[in-house]
């Protein structure tokens, strides 16, 4: 089997691909225009700006780069100068203008490169634009960015003012260097007078002249500030104040955290605080209720918990008598069938609704609230198709356990606290059963717990906590899952309970008790996938696998755009996870395609499909690792190629590598005479335990790359796909008078994958 590859020899890989870091405001009010500025790295050249969703249209506005180093030590040069001259007024006015430059670029010397430039948009939003969160990406010659949250509000939103402002000396001072020396600089004020129901928009920024210090791993800190929202209110409103700050920004890799910590505090006209929270159950973001006592003047204050401030610190706070669900039950019905779900909340306008299940295939669908105002948060609603039973009270002991047949979803709560729900079913030898508590996935504040015994009180199996990497925003996977095998025929007892011994009407739960149903869901990351045309990209996909499903997932596009190629499309049996590549066509569009990518796979011999969820894979807190969905998975192929070079791989499928030995990986180059490539070399990029390129020969076919398997290490039996990264050197000739340039590493791209087995000799 062959394996083709057309490199790009000049230019090659782009390098400088657009980073979004932050967007503020991170929202617009439904039939408004707005002024959204972008934060990040390598933003110059913004071309195009995508929003999901339809009734957004958005323009560029404006780019800024910040001063570098090289550009103030100019400016402090010639402030030398100019301090040698007789200050005249022109001299006062250039002076007093540097010293403002100056004191600007020295408040903001420590901030990351990866926030220091800034793009500025126009975003219109339609008045029927649908209310909710959206993705936000932009595209420059170099590729497309990563997505960011843009809400679409239902309120009128209120934008805190950040200008800078440069105070210059009194207008009496005489000119003269003491004259310049006064001039400050002014941060905008943190104060805002709204008027409610609003949304209003801001970041905690580092204070002006605050000293900065170093924090873990050498990472700047800067005290925060604090920012205040004033608003008149009457006696009885039932006020709700929710912040959006960890919902916008899922995961900072570099601060613990690893996210934008909130804050919020309510005060009276007195300056009394009369209101806190700095956490909303287990959700970081706050929120508040607050009955109004009388009328008067409040203030709502937004901070970081640990006085942080930093760009990316950016927040959304509604505020007013807003619909606010808080719980709801049961937390899920049948496939096919109508739920009555009771809610529980503030200012609901409707205690009930019904979840019409009659057209949905299983999974979770969310459930809101709003009549004639805004609409409500959402809370996830699990539709399965096993039969579905009610919670039956008393049940707290073995004697009084809960009789129940097996498939069975049994929708409950923890009452009191303190308290353990206790099922009985009936099991045979051999038989393999598995329980499963559908709780924090679904809102719940239950921290479950499940032990199963024997009829005599034996305990055969228990679990806290077990991990859903399905589950990307997750910190605390809190829902609980036993796999067992019943050891005799007989009764059993499955007891449910929170392990922090908390209960109440909210601590509701959905315990699915049934034989295993193997499974599997998908991700593939990253999902925004950046190449030249005619180049092959390493992608990565993630198999989440269910209830003991070990099996092959084979991997493929579904109705693919004319001209790419998946290579390396299966993911082997008992792997999380592969590596694979893709090649993209010769651009025909300057807009970004987007790809479905499925697997297939024998389950209990019937084929499920499984379409893959874009994510990016986003480290929290220096350490930890998320896959956080997204919308869509985005290629965009950039333009420019100016010719190719074909790169032949030829090799049985798959390569069978032995333990303790080597094998060959023929390649076959052939480089134009005017690439100025002198040598072309070759890498593995994250090879399996054990193999490693040994040496590159050269053959009368072409090339030979020699793979080495070291038997102390490598795994028989292990599957996966080879990637093999390809750079070459090149000597830059004499131009305009001046000397050949030093030596240079051009990458060239990637082979296809190469499947590989590693085999005993």
């Amino acid at each position: 089997m062959a394996w083709i590859l057309a490199l790009a020899a000049l230019p090659a890989v782009a390098q400088n691909v657009p980073h979004l870091a932050y967007v503020l405001p991170a929202g617009g009010w439904q039939g408004a225009t707005v002024q959204v500025t972008l934060g990040g790295q390598f933003l110059p050249n913004v071309t195009d700006v995508f929003i999901s969703g339809s009734g957004l249209e958005s323009k560029v506005a404006n780019y800024i780069r910040p001063m570098n180093a090289n550009q103030a030590t100019e400016l402090r040069d010639r402030m030398q100068e100019l301090q040698k001259l007789p200050i005249n007024p022109a001299v006062f006015k250039e002076m007093v203008d540097i010293r403002g430059k100056l004191l600007i670029f020295n408040s903001m010397r420590l901030t990351s490169p990866v926030l220091a430039e800034t793009v500025t948009l126009q975003v219109t939003i339609a008045p029927d634009a649908a209310p909710g969160k959206r993705e936000l990406r932009v595209a420059t010659p170099q590729g497309l960015s990563n997505p960011l949250v843009f809400c679409v509000g239902q309120l009128p939103e209120f934008t805190k003012t950040e200008a800078i402002e440069v105070v210059p000396p009194p207008a009496n001072q005489t000119p003269s260097q003491a004259a310049v020396n006064q001039v400050r600089i002014a941060q905008a004020a943190t104060n805002l007078e709204i008027t409610l129901p609003a949304t209003v928009n801001g970041r905690i920024k580092p204070g002006l002249g605050n000293a900065q210090q170093q924090g873990r791993q050498g990472q700047p800190f800067t005290p925060g500030q604090a920012d205040r929202y004033h608003f008149q209110a009457r006696r009885g409103q039932e006020l709700v104040i929710v912040a959006s700050a960890r919902e916008l920004m899922p995961y900072l890799a570099d601060a613990v955290p690893g996210w934008f910590q909130a804050v919020l505090t309510l005060y009276d006209a007195a300056g009394r605080e009369v209101a806190y929270d700095d956490d909303y159950r287990f959700h970081p973001d706050p929120v508040i209720h607050f009955t109004v006592p009388k009328d008067g003047e409040y203030a709502v204050e937004i901070k970081d918990a640990l006085y942080r401030g930093r760009e990316d610190f950016v927040y959304r706070i509604a505020i007013g008598e807003l619909p606010f669900v808080t719980s709801a039950f049961p937390l899920g019905g049948r496939e096919g069938a109508k739920t009555n779900i009771a809610l529980t909340g503030w200012n609901l306008p409707i205690h009930q609704i019904v979840m019409d299940a009659q057209a949905k295939a299983p999974g979770i669908y969310p459930v809101a609230t709003g009549r004639d105002g805004p609409v409500s948060n959402s809370l996830p609603f699990l539709v399965d198709d096993l039969p579905e039973v009610l919670e039956k009270e008393p049940n707290h002991s073995p004697a009084a356990a809960q009789r129940v047949q097996l498939p069975v979803i049994v929708n409950g709560r923890i009452d009191r606290p303190g308290e353990w729900d206790v099922f009985r079913f009936d099991g045979h030898a051999g038989q393999t059963m598995v329980a499963e508590v559908y709780a924090r996935r679904l809102e719940s504040p239950l921290d479950s717990v499940l032990r199963l015994t024997d009829a005599t009180g034996k305990q055969l199996a228990i679990n806290d906590d077990c991990d859903d990497p399905g589950e990307g925003l997750e910190t605390h996977h809190a829902d609980s899952r036993i796999m067992a095998t019943l050891p005799a025929n007989g009764t059993y007892y499955l007891y449910l309970g929170d392990i922090q011994q908390k209960g109440g009407p909210e601590y509701a739960y959905r315990l699915r008790i049934s034989a295993p149903r193997p499974d599997f869901e998908l991700r593939v990351t990253p999902s925004a996938i950046n190449t030249n045309g005619g180049m092959t990209v390493p992608i990565t996909v993630h198999a989440l696998r269910k209830d003991g499903f070990s099996g092959e997932i084979r991997l493929a596009l579904r109705d693919v755009p004319k001209g790419f190629v998946l290579a390396g499309g299966v993911l082997p049996a008992g792997q999380d996870q592969v590596r694979l590549t893709l090649t993209a066509p010769l651009p025909t569009q300057q807009k970004p395609f987007t790809l479905n990518l499925e697997g297939r796979a024998t389950i209990e011999g019937r084929e499920a499909i499984r379409l893959a969820v874009p994510a990016e894979d986003m480290m929290q807190a220096f350490f930890y690792r998320h896959l956080v969905p997204a919308q869509d998975l985005k290629v965009f192929v950039r333009r420019g190629v100016t010719f190719r070079t074909p790169i032949k791989v030829t090799a049985e499928a798959p390569l069978r590598i032995p333990v303790g030995g080597t094998i060959r990986l023929p390649v076959e180059v052939s480089l134009p005479p005017n690439s100025l490539i002198e040598k072309v070399q070759y890498e593995l990029s994250e090879p399996p335990d054990g193999v490693e390129l040994k040496e590159v020969l050269a053959v009368p076919d072409g090339t030979g790359l020699v793979l080495q398997c070291d038997a102390a290490k490598a795994k028989a039996g292990l599957r996966g796909n080879l990637i093999v990264t390809v750079s070459g050197e090149r000597n830059p000739p004499a131009a305009n008078g001046r000397p050949p340039g030093n030596r240079q590493r051009v990458p060239l791209g990637t082979l296809p994958a190469v499947p590989f087995e590693i085999v005993r000799p």
